[in-house]
């Protein structure tokens, strides 16, 4: 998947499902990853990655 789309895709999910989304992606890449499916794993970090950006910075 290209990074355009990386993005597209964890804007939409955020929009849908707000910060719960971040815990959905991360379950489908750690299920992705037991199951040795590599490429699928990094793709839903990848989208993790990008909807925490998306999130912005937290106040500490």
């Amino acid at each position: 998947m290209l990074a355009i789309e990386i993005e597209e895709h964890a804007r939409k999910l955020m929009e849908v499902q707000g910060p719960k989304a971040i815990a959905e992606a991360a379950h489908k890449a750690r299920t992705f990853e037991e199951q040795g499916a590599e490429e699928q794993a990094a793709t839903w970090r990848r989208i993790e990655a990008a909807m925490k950006r998306l999130q912005g910075p937290r106040a500490k």
